[in-house]
């Protein structure tokens, strides 16, 4: 018999997934023709997120069944947690997480402008870089989006000194669906719950985006450079495809 704490964060999964199927197409819509029109205008779309977000960035682009178009910034001080401890540590990227000042540096970098669109990826929707990211990219006007659980956002208290949320600040929001705290299941005996779900919501998120995307671009006559396994398209025709979008995501880019 399958162990019932497994049935559990499945059946979490599946409520997730409904979810964002019963009140989020609408909101999905909107922001797949923002990012489409973005990029048939020669813009682009940011995308960003700090913690555990960062895999919902990595989803956008690159990766098989994703096309150019997408700018990820993965800002590895807030990111890399795989040392957990010691330098480049967990305890140290926490820290950096809640720096006034360095999403609008990290942001210098680039040269954004009004034609792209800032996709913003926060689950608790409160931490200051995130914030200060989409409130950042707003203010040089960028179309944003912000990704985050509404039921926790709206629960949890805003830690910048302005007292904002990411649903606060964001053009359009989207919710991934992640129940408050994020985990979803109890284990008999243990005190806490283990089983996070954001990222499943996200990656629903992130990759129903992606395919409305590309349904648009292609309608306006415009189909993305895709990158695709050789199982579909054969050696040769994968081949092509990967110089053909990673040259067309060089050019994109360059502006920058």
């Amino acid at each position: 018999m399958t162990p019932s704490v497994m049935r559990q964060y499945i059946d979490g999964a599946r409520a997730m997934i409904d979810r964002i199927e019963t009140t989020q197409l609408d909101a999905l819509e909107t922001a797949a023709a923002r990012c489409a029109r973005a990029i048939l205008e020669g813009g682009l779309v940011h995308v960003f997120g700090s913690g555990h977000s960062r895999m919902a960035v990595e989803e956008m682009w690159p990766r098989y069944g994703s096309f150019p178009g997408f700018h990820t910034i993965v800002e590895l001080s807030l990111t890399f947690h795989n040392q957990v401890v010691g330098a480049n540590g967990q305890r140290q990227a926490m820290l950096i997480e809640g720096t006034t000042g360095l999403a609008r540096t990290i942001l210098r970098n680039f040269r954004v402008d009004s034609r792209d669109v800032m996709l913003v990826f926060s689950t608790s929707g409160t931490n200051v870089v995130p914030v200060e990211m989409a409130i950042e990219a707003r203010a040089l006007g960028l179309y944003t989006i912000g990704v985050m659980s509404f039921d926790h956002c709206r629960r949890a208290t805003a830690k910048g000194p302005a007292g904002k949320k990411l649903i606060d600040v964001v053009d359009l929001a989207l919710d991934n669906a992640a129940v408050p705290g994020d985990s979803m299941v109890d284990v008999a005996g243990l005190a806490w719950p283990v089983g996070p779900g954001s990222t499943i919501g996200n990656t629903i998120i992130a990759n129903a985006l992606k395919c409305r995307v590309a349904e648009f671009l292609t309608a306006a006559g415009k189909p993305p450079y895709v990158l695709t396994s050789s199982l579909r398209v054969g050696e040769a025709e994968a081949a092509r495809l990967f110089d053909a979008a990673y040259d067309d995501h060089r050019d994109k880019v360059s502006r920058l």
